[in-house]
């Protein structure tokens, strides 16, 4: 069991979910101020994608600039955690030659160039999705292959950025655990298991556990569940030795029917780790436990 725990609020993402939410935060200023109020509420990493204005998502730089400046000139102790995911989209096309053309919702870049916003404003933390998954019932892929995840490891580690490497099934942490092998991954390693995502593993106990058994004892991990497993997986994650990771990202209720905002879930998941008797971090403990390098 972990006594002492990281939470980290996954702000807003970048799924299909602003029509589902009225209030999901969609502009920078509304994401800044959505990750302020979740660190008040006992965030100690708040971890952010960008949107347009009509909440379709984005990788601009602009946008995570002003989020990252937003944060930074706040009074709040806040670690950033920016996605590097955006830009590893594939839609395989639906006619006879599937590559020809790709389907409209394809966005795919060089590895290398989904860090720009990484390299020019140095957050703390950013994610390291370690595989390739069939994302959805649909003809979506998010692609990440060993190449690409070993040259973006290495240039997150020349930046002095600490990658979270997320697993989204067994294989993905096998790979993380190659790349800690290899030497392209900083003591401690931090990972993240990402449960109940269409279609990779299911938010339940036997896949947190499998998964987490997997994870290096020296490490430090998060997990979570997505909708309506948000909160069990909060508590089967603590009770496992892990952190926890709450947020809109990942489920916009409080419960049946009630719309959440950030703050409401973090404070709904720090009553759950206090009734467990565990205690939250606070962000300058998690730095130092991480040992996360503070460039601004």
């Amino acid at each position: 069991m972990n006594n002492d725990v990281i939470i980290t609020c996954a702000v807003t993402g970048s799924g299909d979910t602003a029509k589902k939410h009225p209030d999901l935060p969609k502009t920078p200023k509304q994401i800044a101020e959505s990750a302020i109020e979740a660190a008040k509420a006992g965030a100690a990493i708040v971890h952010m994608h960008v949107r347009e204005p009509d909440g379709k998502p984005s990788r601009k730089l602009e946008y995570y600039k002003e989020v990252a400046d937003r944060i930074r000139s706040s009074e709040q102790d806040v670690i950033i955690n920016f996605t590097t995911g955006m830009g590893g989209d594939f839609e395989v096309g639906e006619g006879k030659d599937p590559l020809n053309p790709t389907g409209p919702n394809t966005d795919m870049i060089h590895a290398l160039d989904r860090l720009e916003h990484i390299e020019e404003l140095l957050p703390e933390i950013c994610t390291l999705d370690c595989g390739s998954l069939n994302f959805g019932d649909t003809n979506m892929l998010f692609v990440h292959t060993p190449l690409q995840l070993r040259d973006a490891a290495k240039k997150m580690q020349d930046l002095g950025v600490k990658p979270e490497m997320e697993a989204f099934e067994m294989g993905h942490l096998w790979f993380a655990n190659q790349l800690l092998k290899e030497g392209l991954i900083d003591e401690p390693p931090l990972y993240q298991i990402c449960l109940g995502i269409p279609w990779g593993a299911p938010a339940d106990t036997n896949s947190m556990k499998a998964m987490s058994d997997m994870i290096p004892k020296n490490a430090i991990w998060t997990g979570f569940g997505i909708a309506r497993m948000q909160m069990a997986m909060v508590a089967q994650s603590i009770i496992l030795g892990g952190n926890v990771r709450v947020g809109l990202e990942d489920n916009l209720y409080l419960k049946k029917g009630v719309l959440a905002n950030n703050a409401q879930l973090v404070e709904k998941a720090r009553c759950i780790i206090e009734d467990i008797g565990s205690r939250i971090m606070t962000a300058e403990e998690t730095r130092k436990k991480l040992k996360l390098k503070k460039h601004f």
